[in-house]
């Protein structure tokens, strides 16, 4: 009898001493948020090929080290949204750093297309194919990108390639 008080016992301190589980994440998260050397002639591609083709570009700046960036990018590589931006447009990745710290990349892209600023990462411009800025309302919104749901930035994406 005395074992077995001992042995319950043990395994309640040892379920208090355990550490819980990491909560899991609501979002896929790409490992790396892809960029490429030029992205200045990677935006003037992008804007070509709209032309031709009467899409919407699509400008996501961000940066590797940001978790909102990397999750944006991961549900922009899932089934559902590549075949929504394969439809509506022309992606562009452009790694920005850390503008808010006063280490920023590429930030001349940004205000190429009327943005002076960027408060942080990401960053989502929407362009129709002659560079217009569509969304220079909610373009520096996305800082909470892996929080929102996965509607919610369809939806979005939807009603900015309108």
């Amino acid at each position: 009898m005395k074992n077995a008080v001992v042995l319950v016992a043990a395994l309640l301190l040892s379920a208090c001493a355990s550490t819980p589980e990491a909560p899991v994440a609501h979002h896929p998260e790409a490992r790396s948020f892809a960029v490429t050397a030029d992205a200045s002639a990677d935006v003037d591609a992008a804007l070509e090929r709209a032309l031709s083709s009467g899409k919407h570009v699509m400008l996501v700046m961000g940066a590797n080290w940001c978790h909102d960036s990397r999750a944006l990018a991961g549900w922009l590589e899932t089934p559902r949204f590549q075949k929504l931006v394969e439809a509506e447009y022309e992606l562009v990745f452009v790694n920005v750093g850390m503008p808010q710290t006063g280490d920023g990349h590429n930030l001349e892209i940004a205000r190429r297309f009327g943005l002076e600023e960027l408060p942080g990462t990401p960053n989502l411009l929407v362009l129709t194919p002659f560079g217009t800025l569509v969304n220079a309302d909610t373009a520096t919104t996305w800082r909470n990108a892996a929080s929102r749901s996965e509607d919610e930035i369809y939806d979005e994406l939807v009603r900015l390639a309108s």
